[in-house]
């Protein structure tokens, strides 16, 4: 099962329904819609992928597919930012 956390030296701000995170070490900043925001939210302390999953197919119109690939690759592209830390990521499951 892989969970997923916020990595450490970040900093948010919620503007409106939405979230801008400053990487304290690089200086950048990065833009999250409601959605995203919401995801961001739920990680400020460790979550399953298949919690964070049951939450969004809950809160919004979605097709589970479509929330499996919009899901994983906004995990990964928070991971790859430096974002999140995913922990066992060779295996994000949903289930």
């Amino acid at each position: 099962m892989s969970i997923v956390v916020t990595a450490k030296d970040k900093r948010y701000s919620n503007l409106n329904k939405e979230v801008v995170i400053l990487d304290l070490k690089s200086e950048e900043y990065y833009g999250l819609n409601h959605v995203g925001a919401t995801i961001w939210h739920l990680l400020q302390e460790p979550k399953a992928v298949s919690e964070i999953k049951s939450i969004i197919l809950n809160k919004y119109d979605v097709d589970l597919e479509q929330c499996d690939r919009d899901l994983k690759s906004f995990l990964e592209e928070l991971e790859h930012e430096g974002l999140v830390e995913i922990r066992n990521p060779a295996n994000i499951r949903f289930n």
